[in-house]
């Protein structure tokens, strides 16, 4: 295996070199949560009109990052596929060749000077920023929230004058940024005075042969400057997707799209796995697969987008939320106590989520008998697990039809282990879940 500091830098100079003489219109985008769906709903609207690439996976730090410039795979531990990517890459320096119009990346950042080095190799024409919630992801490498949000600025204060920066008007932090660069600013949102304003949010109900009441997807309008147009979503729900594609719209107008064209490719786009999509589960359920990550934030929008979907009983499966550091304490009871609300069964995974049983038991809703109550009663049972998998195996046998399951936590929990337990057509984990590669399979 090449040397991981030695790959680094080579990677580096071949992706500044490419900037250089290719000159791709470049879209930043940056925040806490939903950075990957923006990403995937920007690549959606502008592939309408210019050759486009987007990263592939998650490829935001400093090795994913500049491989998503230079169109080049990650090899792992395959030391000829690096020289070969690598030489390809030369190649496409020296001879011109066929090369995108506009790059959509991810500026993924853990630690103080992360995003430094991202703009030491790539500085953005338009930044997007999505979300950061109260208490942000990878907070705890930071001295407090005030220094992530700093770090998180850069990106947008890196904006040249005739850049844009797209920001998130319901998000205090976000929408803060705006008074930090000398790029026009357009922001996005629900409030009143968003330049890009998501109205009408409806969910879509349809019924099955037995006349119940089937979740379907999510309906919304987009308005900007007076003009209105129509999205909608199948199999997807809650407020990320809908802030997603405000967001694609401002980029997309931006670069030239009309409302017509950005209606179309986001009438196309199918947002991806693991991102409250909704699956069929044994036993004629329903699974609300939320397992790509979690944040204090998106755990806070899951939970509301399983709180009104429609259910017969509404079951979470909530893993440990990581890199939050001092404040997981808070973070997690805070969990607890939404969940306590209208959660009928509540499975907690990992060491941290005790701390969303204990609020959870705290609320007066708690069965004392975890699991000794007769089926139909209005308390709260709540499980405790170490791991995934035994939280999925103990799950399977308690399913009944019409349950509504909603499953979350961060990547290195495996959550997706406990939706292929319960899901309908496990033979289709590879097409449907996230983590279904070999090296992730492995671990």
């Amino acid at each position: 295996m090449i040397q991981k500091s030695i790959l680094q830098k080579i990677l580096a100079i071949l992706a500044r070199a490419t900037i250089r003489k290719y000159k791709p219109k470049i879209i930043g985008i940056t925040g806490s949560v939903g950075k990957t769906s923006t990403r995937e709903a920007v690549f959606a609207v502008l592939s309408k009109k210019y050759r486009v690439r987007q990263a592939e996976k998650n490829y935001n730090n400093e090795i994913g990052f500049p491989l998503a410039i230079l169109g080049i795979p990650h090899c792992g531990r395959n030391i000829f596929g690096w020289l070969y990517g690598l030489i390809r890459a030369n190649r496409r320096i020296v001879w011109r060749s066929p090369y995108p119009e506009a790059l959509v990346l991810e500026y993924g950042m853990d630690r103080p000077g992360d995003m430094d080095y991202l703009l030491s190799i790539a500085k953005p024409d338009i930044a997007v920023v999505t979300a950061i919630g109260d208490i942000p992801v990878h907070v705890e490498f930071f001295k407090d929230i005030e220094e992530l949000i700093m770090e998180k600025a850069k990106l947008v204060v890196a904006l040249p004058a005739g850049g844009l920066a797209v920001l998130n008007h319901d998000d205090f932090a976000v929408y803060g940024m705006k008074d930090k660069t000398k790029a026009r600013v357009i922001t996005f949102g629900t409030e009143e005075h968003s330049d890009i304003k998501t109205t009408n949010y409806k969910l879509q109900i349809i019924k099955d042969n037995q006349g119940n009441d089937i979740p379907d997807g999510v309906s919304f309008k987009i308005e900007y400057q007076g003009n209105m147009m129509p999205a909608r979503f199948k199999n997807t729900f809650g407020m990320p997707q809908v802030y997603s594609a405000a967001a694609a719209a401002a980029v997309g107008i931006a670069l030239g799209l009309n409302l017509v064209e950005i209606s179309e490719a986001l009438a196309s786009f199918n947002p991806i796995s693991g991102r409250l999509r909704l699956l069929d589960g044994i036993k004629n359920s329903w699974i609300l697969d939320d397992t790509y990550n979690a944040a204090p934030e998106s755990m806070r929008l899951a939970l509301d987008t399983l709180r009104v979907l429609p259910g017969k009983r509404k079951i979470a499966v909530l893993g440990d939320m990581l890199e939050i550091g001092k404040y997981s304490e808070q973070a997690h009871r805070a969990v607890g106590d939404q969940a306590a609300k209208f959660v009928d069964l509540l499975f907690c995974v990992g060491p941290r989520a005790k701390f969303i049983a204990d609020a959870a038991q705290q609320s007066g809703r708690a069965s004392p008998h975890e699991m000794g109550r007769e089926a139909g009663h209005a308390l709260l049972q709540i499980f405790k697990f170490g791991d995934s998998e035994s939280a999925g195996k103990t799950l399977d046998p308690m399913i009944r039809e019409g349950d509504l399951i909603l499953v979350k936590g961060s990547q290195s929990m495996r959550m997706e282990k406990v939706v292929e337990e319960i899901m309908a057509h496990p033979e289709k984990a590879g097409e449907l879940l996230v983590r279904q590669d070999k090296n992730w399979k492995r671990k």
